[in-house]
């Protein structure tokens, strides 16, 4: 008996495990084909089949192997996203390609005018989509597109659920019922935003005493901001609400996620970038507290607009962020940044045991508020400057080096003159005199070995060169012109020698010149 509950206790365990691996299978694409070429003759028909169309307006592939493979793993998220949708039991949901080249007359009738946009049709609305193109993100997206554009907060849980959403814009009204006429003008409202910005409503008096909201009175939160606005007029028309939201449409501090990816970018042409994982580093939850308190001071501000990224919510984006700005995201950075050229300018965070202080971070957005900081500043221009400014000094430092080698050249001829001139003089004395000469030379050059042993050892053939000619001028009167010879080629030999080089042979031309004159 006892063996037979061990069997059945271990059956019961395998059981276990097979459907936990059941719960856990993520879809696999199937191969079954399920996305619509949409063409001027099909479009009508296939879009009508659905409650909700999903249409990815792309550019013509062409002929290039990278924009075919491009291409092919998009259609693949797209098939992947509509065989999951497929079981959603609540709507029909479609998904279809439409050719920017091919197909422009459905794509002028369906008036779709960005390409490589996705575009949602859903009842009378049509809602673009600026996030990622992953399956996961846009089934998502498509879930959020489908719920009610109003959520009701009925009870003290749901508003606590309320103001945990922290991270997009929200308001929310106070409603006698449903049937409302000023509640249908806020849910009318609430359809054109749609999934973008979250509407609330509440009909409960209690639940509006803990929002401080009076009857038919809607609030208006932007995002990390605790204190909201009342937006001033009630009871409001839907026209009222809707030019209200576009004017304010523009939170002074968000969270970039893949739904809104592009929209914020597209959206903005400076902005003020936060790169910091928020949940795991301590540094970063307080450069975020210290950001909101900055964006809750500066929300009339137009020229502010703060982006929080979380690296850790784009790993794929991390290394091109790191290259693209030059900065490290293993800590949190904080810059401005150009959208249109990607030039940016970071706040020094080189010390990363000591972070920026609250007041020192505030002074920095301060200056970036105040003009004090732009990052056109900081472009490659001002490099290519130093460069050019290095190359002309280079060029002045060639010139006068030439000037140098040109003087001393010169120089070096007319001591060569000099010493033909002495020479020859040398040459008419006697031979006693010559004799006499010989002796004192012989004494003049012992004591100039010690001076000039380390110029002899860098001049070997200069100084070989002269001996040949104090040589040739003992010998007999007639060798005068291959003295002079020898002098042109020691000429040459100087030109051809560096700066320290011909300094040298000017000191030993003097001491020659000495000899001269002791022979003298």
């Amino acid at each position: 008996m006892k063996w037979a509950w061990v069997l059945l206790g271990i059956l019961l365990s395998f059981g276990q495990l097979t459907w936990a691996q059941k719960g856990m299978d993520i879809p696999e694409y199937d191969g079954k084909d399920r996305v619509h070429d949409l063409n001027i003759k099909n479009y009508k028909s296939v879009m009508k089949k659905y409650d909700v169309m999903v249409v990815y307006y792309h550019e013509h592939v062409g002929n290039s192997k990278a924009a075919q493979k491009q291409f092919q793993m998009e259609e693949l998220a797209l098939e992947l996203a509509a065989q999951v949708l497929e079981d959603l039991d609540d709507e029909d949901i479609g998904i279809g390609l439409i050719d920017e080249k091919k197909d422009k007359a459905v794509a002028k009738k369906l008036d779709l005018d960005e390409e490589d946009s996705i575009y949602i049709f859903y009842e009378d609305e049509v809602i673009e989509y600026d996030g990622e193109l992953t399956a996961h993100t846009l089934v998502e997206f498509i879930y959020d597109v489908i719920e009610d554009p109003v959520e009701i907060i009925e009870n003290q849980h749901e508003l606590k659920g309320f103001h945990n959403i922290e991270e997009d814009i929200k308001l929310v009204g106070f409603f006698k019922s449903a049937k409302s006429e000023h509640y249908n003008a806020f849910e009318d409202a609430a359809e054109e935003f749609h999934p973008h910005i979250k509407f609330f409503a509440t009909f409960s008096p209690k639940v509006a005493k803990s929002l401080d909201l009076k009857m038919n009175e809607v609030d208006f939160y932007e995002p990390f901001i605790e204190e909201p606005v009342v937006i001033p007029g009630k009871p409001y028309s839907e026209k009222e609400l809707v030019e209200f939201i576009e004017d304010n449409d523009r939170p002074t501090l968000r969270k970039l996620q893949p739904h809104n990816l592009y929209e914020i970018w597209v959206c903005n042409t400076i902005v003020y970038v936060l790169f910091s994982t928020f949940i795991l580093s301590p540094d970063g939850f307080e450069f975020l507290e210290i950001l909101k308190e900055v964006a809750e001071d500066n929300t009339d501000n137009p020229n502010l607009s703060i982006i929080w990224i979380d690296p850790d919510d784009f790993p794929l984006l991390v290394p091109y962020w790191e290259k693209t700005f030059d900065i490290d995201l293993s800590g949190p950075q904080i810059g401005v940044v150009d959208v249109d050229d990607a030039d940016s300018v970071w706040m020094d965070m080189d010390d990363e045991e000591d972070m920026p202080t609250a007041s020192e971070l505030e002074d920095w957005i301060e200056d970036v508020l105040e003009g004090d900081v732009d990052p056109d500043e900081d472009d490659d221009d001002d490099d290519d400057d130093d460069d050019d400014d290095d190359d002309d000094d280079d060029d002045d430092d060639d010139d006068e080096d030439d000037d140098d080698d040109d003087d001393d050249d010169d120089d070096d001829d007319d001591d060569d003159d000099d010493d033909d001139d002495d020479d020859d003089d040398d040459d008419d004395d006697d031979d006693d005199d010559d004799d006499d000469d010989d002796d004192d030379d012989d004494d003049d050059d012992d004591d100039d070995d010690d001076d000039d042993d380390d110029d002899d050892d860098d001049d070997d053939d200069d100084d070989d060169d002269d001996d040949d000619d104090d040589d040739d001028d003992d010998d007999d009167d007639d060798d005068d012109d291959d003295d002079d010879d020898d002098d042109d080629d020691d000429d040459d030999d100087d030109d051809d020698d560096d700066d320290d080089d011909d300094d040298d042979d000017d000191d030993d031309d003097d001491d020659d010149d000495d000899d001269d004159d002791d022979d003298d």
